[in-house]
């Protein structure tokens, strides 16, 4: 593990090299063995390490429910953004595996969350989601879920909102367009997601 460790820290831009040596390590190790390894590797000081983590987390989330526990209760509040984006890799991970239209209920359940990161973890991490199985049947379901925090006190997760809306309208303008025609843009924190929605949109 430290030759991995070592190999992967070196690395500072992008994430595939952290994921690809997380899905060697769920392909060799048992569940449990994968988790107990990357519970010790989220106490590293280095996010690299931490990133790696993360992927493995998400890789047993689908067969470990306690996996995705520890994805939201303890990584939420991880100080790395580079974290952070792998938490949502993870989060569509898990959703992937079990199927989008069944993780309807733990989808919901993260945007309820009081940290906004747990709940960006959601909204960037389904992006683009009218790509994803069920939402791209369903388009209305996933503007309507994404809507909720169009006024969230945090910047961070209402650009994830705006953009991820962005997305959906250029299949499916419409839909978008009727979703934001009823927002209160005389809230400063709306109005900030809506330009997110409507720019550079043509």
């Amino acid at each position: 593990m430290q030759e991995i460790i070592s190999r992967i820290i070196k690395f500072e831009h992008g994430f595939k090299p952290f994921e690809i040596e997380a899905k060697k390590i769920f392909d060799s190790y048992s569940i449990s063995d994968s988790k107990t390894l990357a519970i010790d590797l989220l106490g590293n000081e280095k996010y690299q390490v931490r990133s790696l983590a993360v992927f493995i987390l998400g890789f047993i989330a689908s067969k470990d429910f306690e996996a995705l526990h520890i994805l939201r209760s303890h990584i939420g509040n991880d100080q790395s953004w580079q974290v952070q984006e792998i938490v949502a890799k993870a989060f569509d991970q898990y959703c992937k595996d079990i199927g989008y239209e069944e993780s309807l209920s733990v989808i919901r359940d993260w945007l309820k969350d009081e940290n906004p990161n747990v709940c960006r973890a959601v909204t960037e991490g389904l992006r683009i989601w009218t790509s994803r199985p069920f939402f791209s049947d369903n388009p209305q379901i996933a503007i309507k879920l994404l809507a909720q925090h169009k006024a969230n006190q945090s910047e961070y997760l209402r650009k994830s909102v705006g953009n991820a809306l962005r997305d959906i309208s250029k299949k499916h303008r419409k839909l978008v367009e009727n979703e934001i025609f009823g927002w209160d843009l005389s809230s400063d924190l709306i109005r900030f997601t809506s330009k997110y929605v409507t720019k550079s949109r043509g």
